[in-house]
């Protein structure tokens, strides 16, 4: 195959990545605490090498997918009234939550309690204290208070403080599904003095449906663009060889 059929599929690649990330935004619009995935492409640059270019050449140049960033805007708050709903004013805070895999990060303020009386999220993990261990709430305290520092109280007294911590680099943050976060090594948690914790509602999805609809209309045109090209270019390939046969 020469450069145009290569060119072209790697277009086709592209615009196959950049609909699958698109897809898992929608299908996540719902997801408290979740942040929106984009794409990044780059070109690739083939220049000619030991020759000089001819007269009106121009370098041929390649799709790449270079990365996949998350939007830093921060949701929606959504009122709820449950008081261990809780949501973070400061863009860049997260909980910490312990998983079988080790420390995780999250937005994602939904808790509960669970049989032994321990914060957990919306998949078990429990919701680690300052002190690094879970925080747990005293047997049939029912009067839960969170204040913004992440200080929580009960009506029989102090229960812990929430680990809440940021990252210098958040972009670097590896997702573990579409709630959690896991800090590569040599990136290390800073806390946070003032997150700003809003007990009582949750961060929603910093999606916007109708615009993620829109973008996936377009990726999807775009792969289909790709696709007719590619089929176009192996026609003419085709085309090209039994026309050389021919002439044998």
């Amino acid at each position: 195959m020469d450069s145009p059929g290569y060119i072209v599929l790697s277009r086709l690649i592209a615009a196959q990545r950049a609909t699958a990330v698109t897809a898992q935004n929608i299908a996540n619009a719902d997801t408290p605490g979740f942040r929106a995935h984009r794409p990044l492409f780059g070109a690739w640059l083939e220049r000619q090498r030991g020759a000089e270019a001819p007269p009106g050449g121009r370098d041929v140049a390649f799709a790449q997918d270079r990365a996949t960033w998350r939007d830093g805007q921060q949701g929606a708050l959504q009122r709820t009234g449950n008081p261990l709903d809780l949501a973070l004013a400061e863009p860049q805070a997260l909980f910490a939550v312990e998983t079988p895999r080790g420390e995780r990060f999250t937005r994602a303020g939904r808790f509960t309690l669970d049989a032994q009386s321990q914060v957990v999220d919306s998949d078990g993990h429990a919701v680690l204290s300052v002190d690094g261990r879970p925080l747990r709430v005293p047997p049939g305290d029912s009067r839960i208070e969170v204040l913004g520092d992440g200080t929580v109280r009960s009506e029989t007294g102090p229960v812990g403080r929430l680990r809440i911590v940021r990252f210098e680099r958040p972009q670097d943050l590896r997702a573990e599904g579409d709630r959690l976060f896991l800090a590569p090594d040599g990136l290390e948690p800073l806390p946070v003095e003032r997150p700003g914790v809003v007990q009582g509602a949750v961060e929603g999805s910093n999606v916007r449906p109708v615009m993620e609809l829109t973008r996936l209309t377009d990726d999807m045109r775009q792969f289909q663009f790709a696709a007719q090209m590619a089929e176009r270019e192996g026609e003419r390939l085709g085309s090209a060889v039994e026309r050389i046969l021919r002439r044998r």
